[in-house]
């Protein structure tokens, strides 16, 4: 669980965690450079739970996206000895419900070629608890991934990039693997997903999309689509901006050839699923 100024929500986060029904073996928070009191309210923690650990990691500051959350996930990883079936990344600001990772391994357990299974995310708006419309009810979030062991060694772990979420569920499928949301579970996103970003990460946003290899059609598509549910006219003027820049400096892709094509065509189905 990479950690970073999350004083605000861990501790109701790490409530949530120790109240489920089925604990996980071990959870292990990587406070990166806080200056908060995210490490105080983490070791209170794993004083009291023997299967929660802290660690601590040295970062730039501030809330980013992509390689910095993936870097510290790593660093965590590198840290554990615990062997494991299933291996999870989740962010510090979320709420599962009790029965969360219960019927998570019994979807793994009812499907076996599943790989990366999670809940959906819910946001508080105007009092209500409401979807928050990030991504399509089949992705699985960045903030409550849980993968099997033979899916995220497959794929070679999580890309250090702003598209590592996306990539990771598109390189599951291309080696055959299921990948699964499942509605029932509503885990509540405390911060809601963007809140501390800004128009610097949009453009990073659309490198991502050029570095997935969408291609023009379905980059403009997911940017525009992004744009409505965000309620914000400049994002795809920002992800363009991302895009050429990421095109014209030869960033490197998060895909093979072979893999982009299958991200194309899967992608390019699904818009079709959505349309008939």
């Amino acid at each position: 669980m990479p950690a970073h100024n999350e004083g605000k929500y861990l501790r109701a986060c790490l409530e949530s965690f120790a109240s489920q029904e089925r604990q996980p073996d071990e959870l292990l928070i990587v406070d990166d450079n806080s200056t908060d009191r995210t490490a105080q309210i983490a070791g209170e923690f794993a004083r009291a739970h023997d299967w929660i650990r802290l660690a601590g990691r040295t970062s730039g500051s501030g809330h980013q996206p992509g390689p910095k959350v993936v870097e510290c996930f790593e660093y965590g990883l590198s840290q554990t000895e615990q062997p494991y079936d299933f291996i999870g990344k989740f962010d510090a600001d979320i709420l599962l419900p009790p029965d969360y990772f219960r019927k998570v391994l019994e979807a793994f357990e009812a499907h076996p070629g599943l790989g990366l299974c999670g809940g959906h995310l819910y946001v508080e708006r105007n009092g209500k608890t409401v979807y928050e419309p990030i991504a399509g009810p089949g992705h699985v979030r960045g903030p409550v991934k849980l993968y099997s062991k033979a899916c995220f060694r497959t794929i070679g772990g999580l890309r250090p990039s702003i598209g590592w979420d996306m990539a990771d569920a598109l390189l599951a499928r291309y080696h055959g693997f299921g990948v699964r949301t499942l509605p029932e579970l509503k885990v509540i996103h405390m911060r809601p997903t963007g809140f501390a970003y800004s128009a610097r990460n949009a453009r990073l946003q659309g490198q991502a999309l050029y570095q997935l290899r969408y291609g023009v059609g379905i980059s403009l598509l997911s940017s525009l689509k992004m744009a409505w549910k965000r309620r914000n006219p400049l994002l795809p003027f920002q992800h363009l901006s991302g895009y050429l820049r990421a095109f014209f400096s030869g960033s490197g892709r998060l895909l093979t050839r072979q893999e982009g094509a299958f991200a194309r065509n899967w992608r390019w189905r699904e818009i079709r699923r959505k349309l008939s």
